[in-house]
Order: structure tokens, then sequence, then C-alpha cells
């Protein structure tokens, strides 16, 4: 598993270097893997996207707060969770929301958890595969074995990679222009297009 010291860094720096990495999940009914294909930064106080704008600090967004490398899971719009890696350090409240990835082990069991379905390209896409919920808030990816990232090597080229504007922010004024989401090209081959969708936002 990654330690800590890969989230401890620049958010912008850990979003693009999460894309390709292995996102793991122990579940009763079995493992499942997922491989990062889009991620987004929010940066924090001064990122009027983000959950903790302006110093905003709540029971909900606690953990964004907190050590890098926990979890920040959270519901919106009343039935979806969305979940984000906690990155920089304790006070500086920044993360990176896990969008979507492609399944490489546990088809069978993302199948029954998404109804028959075997994409996750959206953030509430990839919590209901993985099972990840109100519990997993505040999991440290580093030290946990139910839910934590692996990196096996494998890795994008710049020109595999696109970096375009975040989904869903347009509330965040010209912080809904800036270029922290990342996208490997063509993902998703199935559902929301590349440069657009809803959903998902901090």
């Amino acid at each position: 598993m990654l330690p800590r010291a890969f989230y401890q860094r620049d958010t912008e720096t850990v979003a693009r270097e999460l894309l390709g990495k292995l996102l793991v999940r122990r579940l009763p009914e079995g493992m499942v893997v997922l491989r990062l294909m889009e991620v987004e930064a929010y940066l924090g106080v001064g990122d009027p996207a983000a959950h903790t704008a302006g110093g905003r600090r709540t029971p909900r967004n606690e953990v964004m707060w907190g050590e890098a490398g926990h979890l920040y899971v959270y519901f919106t719009y009343g039935m979806h969770y969305c979940a984000n890696v906690v990155t920089r350090r304790p006070g500086d409240p920044q993360a990176v929301l896990l969008r979507g990835g492609v399944v490489v082990l546990g088809e069978e069991v993302v199948r029954r958890r998404r109804g028959g379905r075997l994409d996750c390209n959206g953030p509430a896409k990839l919590c209901q595969a993985l099972g990840l919920g109100r519990e997993e808030n505040g999991y440290d990816l580093t030290t946990g074995e139910a839910v934590f990232i692996a990196d096996d090597g494998f890795s994008f080229a710049e020109e595999e990679v696109l970096q375009l504007p975040r989904v869903g922010v347009a509330y965040a004024g010209e912080a809904a222009f800036w270029p922290l989401r990342w996208v490997v090209r063509g993902f998703p081959a199935v559902g929301v297009r590349i440069s657009g969708g809803g959903g998902g936002s901090q």
C-alpha cells in the first residue's frame, strides 16, 4: 500500500500520480480492485469549490482537516456517497476526489453491487462498487487492510492524460474553470462524457 508520505505532498501532484494506481477493497463477498482513471483535486481554504473553502470546518468535513492518507467519504444529493483521499498536512484541508476507475479484479462482486453493471465512471458508482460509505469516513489508507491504494508499477504517460476543469462546481465561480481534473484519454468508454457529466463535486 502507498505510504503516508505519498499523500502528504502537493495535492495536484498526488492527484496526477493517483492515475493508474490500484484502489483495493476487501469486502465480505470478496476483493475488488479498481485501476484509478479519473480524479479531481480540491485545494482547501482558498478553493471556492472545496468543502473547506474559506476555512469552513464542520463535523462533515472534519476528516479533511486531519492527517493525510485518510478517506473522506461524504453523502450527497440524499442518495450517493463520494470518496476522497486527504492530502497535505493537518490544518491544511485538501483532498483528491476519486471520480472513476476500471475493474481489474472482482467483476462478479461489482456486478452484484451495481445491479449487473460493471462501469465505475463516476464517484457514486465507484463507492457503490466498493461498498464505501459513512463507516469508511476517516479510514486510514496507510495502515488498514479493508481499503487501501497500491502501486503495481503501472503508470500513464503524459500524452495519455487530459487535464480539464472539474465537474459540477459551477457555484464556485472562476474556480469552476480551474484545470484540476485528470482523466485518462478514452475513459469512460460507457456513460458520462469526459468533458461533462455532473455530480461528484465537493
